[in-house]
């Protein structure tokens, strides 16, 4: 995108739009100033810069290029321009100054000062670096014994604190070497000069000289410095295992991802609270993608603010994870646990978490917030989603019989994610229809077979149990059936349906499903298990010695057949083809753990119903001849 003035309206669209996904890029939000500055627009360029570091106010890179921006602009010899510059540094380190590779940024702020000439200023500015555990930490001593020896004490020091220093030297002098090679006198006899010497002791005792006075501020401080240094050293190791401490979307090596970890646990039991939030901070840019550290982010805060909890749920949610079901449900978990519902919850806040308050010339919060709807999360393969709604919708009080219990419900609800509306499965627009209708739209609106078959028994479930139509459930499954009759478990679904109601009445109906599976393409190990519940179910329920005799025959042929497939090959022969063998995810032991009456669907949804690859292990249970 060229700079041409007739190019910055598109530009300015691309850029947006970036950022409403990637905001962690520094580098693009200095492009996007930049480009605003050759364009002419110096104020919109200082509004680019704002919303960068609102975004991301742990750049430095990003701090530096904005202070210089500024210095470059504004008139230095205006004391409002110099203020505002001054303001913008503090609001720098307020905002980043604890990040352990913030030196360049306090280097900086430093020599703006000396060359202000505010060298109090300057000395006010190392005594809060000093305790600072950065990576530079000893050039900063070195350069802070630098600025006390070659500057006097009343220009690098307040009022209060050299009469301070004074009264300590005068009540305490410091003690003085001998010299070298001076010989004593013999006792009871005095040197000559002596009575001159004791005359310059007490005048220098009287007033100390600035010698004294800068030996004595180092010393006081040696002290930080050196428990700055022990701090530094146990967090040295950590910060030589972060590689990319920016954000990027490859990802991240896995002993990277360990550091990061092992650096959190680190100080989250140190227990340093502003250390903790910056670490976080830092930790979610470096692995915005991962969804384990926002988590882990979250519920650290939540024992702390419940706002800056809800502040990293809406970043995570809004900008890095928007595809990411689990945030989103329990964002929503926590804002129900809060008594929030997603139409009172406070707004988006302005700033950070726990990030100090800037002047008021500091970056506000972005006009470009990007919305729910911009970043929907495609989830056909998630049905939590689509499950835990329905759930909501039921718990809500809404089923045919007796209606909505409330006049209006929200459109989202407490355990869905905020975006919710936007997923495949439509928020339905009047608040006020039933589960089923919502399983029943998942169904279709799903392509996959396997995930479509797992909503029809979700909805036949729902439609047995709640609306008492038993009718109504066996027609669901009947036809997902028809779309999907190779899937085992939907057979053994629509017998655990049959088998659960009076087997007197029901009789046909089951056998009809037995036979309707086996005469389906199903493996023969799944028919084998089908077989052989047949058998039982006649001998526990059967009205007829025929059937019982007819399917136990057909149950031998059954067996014969499985074991002449798994006969080995004669002759020395090739074993079968992969693609001839029966596959073990639908084989034998679909049913048999069952018994009648038993909850098919609750054993069915805890195992990976995607795959189908979980083994089932019911051979064990039927004796088989």
């Amino acid at each position: 995108m060229g700079p041409e003035e007739n190019h910055l309206p598109a530009a300015r669209k691309a850029f947006d739009a970036f950022f409403s996904r990637y905001p962690y890029c520094y580098g693009y939000w200095k492009k996007y100033a930049d480009m605003e500055r050759r364009g002419g627009c110096a104020r919109r360029a200082e509004q680019v810069f704002e919303r960068g570091l609102q975004s991301i106010p742990l750049s430095m890179d990003l701090w530096i290029h904005y202070i210089s921006f500024l210095q470059s602009t504004l008139d230095p010899g205006d004391p409002e321009s110099v203020q505002k510059i001054r303001g913008v540094f503090e609001a720098a380190v307020a905002a980043a100054g604890m990040d352990f590779r913030s030196d360049r940024l306090w280097e900086l702020y430093v020599e703006w000062e000396r060359a202000q000439g505010e060298l109090r200023a300057v000395t006010a500015l190392f005594d809060r670096l000093l305790s600072m555990p950065t990576q530079l930490y000893s050039h900063h001593w070195e350069r802070f014994k630098e600025h006390v020896l070659h500057n006097p004490p009343r220009d690098i020091l307040t009022p209060e604190e050299l009469l301070w220093l004074r009264s300590k030297l005068a009540a305490e002098p410091l003690p003085k070497e001998p010299e070298p090679g001076a010989a004593e006198a013999p006792p009871g006899e005095e040197r000559p000069a002596e009575a001159a010497e004791a005359a310059e002791a007490a005048e220098a005792q009287a007033e100390p000289d600035e010698e004294q006075i800068r030996e004595l501020v180092i010393s006081m401080r040696q002290q930080i410095h050196a428990q700055n240094e022990a701090e530094v050293g146990k967090r040295w190791n950590f910060e030589e295992g972060i590689k990319r401490p920016y954000f990027h979307v490859k990802p991240l090596e896995r002993a990277q991802l360990r550091n990061w970890r092992d650096y959190l646990d680190y100080e989250l039991a140190a227990g340093s609270h502003e250390r903790i939030i910056v670490l976080f901070e830092r930790c979610v840019i470096a692995c915005a993608l991962y969804e384990e550290f926002w988590v882990k982010y979250t519920r650290y805060l939540e024992r702390h603010t419940v706002a800056g909890a809800r502040s990293v749920f809406q970043r995570a949610c809004g900008y890095h994870l928007p595809r990411k079901p689990n945030i989103h449900l329990l964002w929503a978990a926590f804002e129900e646990k809060q008594g929030e519902s997603p139409e009172t919850a406070p707004n988006r806040p302005e700033t950070h978490p726990e990030t100090p308050k800037t002047p008021q010339n500091t970056p506000k919060a972005p006009q470009n917030v990007p919305k729910c709807s911009q970043n929907t999360p495609e989830v056909p393969c998630k049905p939590n989603i689509h499950l835990l709604w329905a759930a909501s919708e039921e718990k809500q009080g809404e089923s045919p019989e007796n209606g909505p219990k409330h006049p209006k419900i929200p459109l989202e609800h407490p355990k869905m994610p905020p975006n919710a509306a936007e997923i495949p499965l439509k928020c339905p627009q009047n608040a006020q229809r039933a589960p089923a209708a919502l399983l029943r739209e998942a169904a279709a609106s799903t392509p996959a077979p396997p995930l479509a078959s797992f909503y029809a028994v979700k909805l036949a479930r729902q439609v047995l149990k709640v609306q008492k139509n038993l009718i109504k459930a066996r027609k669901v499954l009947v036809e997902a059936l028809d779309r999907d009759p190779e899937n085992a478990r939907l057979y053994a679904n629509l017998l655990e349906m049959e088998c659960g109601a009076d087997v007197r009445q029901n009789e046909g109906n089951a056998m009809s499903c037995f036979e309707r599976a086996l005469r389906s393409g199903l493996p023969d190990e799944a028919k084998v298990v089908f077989s052989q519940r047949r058998v039982e179910f006649l001998e526990d329920f059967g009205s007829s010695i025929h059937s019982l005799l007819t399917a136990y025959d057909e149950h031998q042929k059954f067996l014969k057949q499985r074991a002449a497939r798994k006969r080995p090959p004669e002759n020395g022969g090739a074993e079968e083809p992969d693609d001839k063998r029966p596959r073990p995810d639908e084989a034998a032991g679909l049913l048999a753990g069952l018994p009648a009456g038993s909850d098919a669907y609750s054993y069915w949804y805890q195992q990976n119903y995607y795959g189908y690859q979980a083994p089932w292990g019911y051979g064990h249970y039927y004796a088989q001849s």
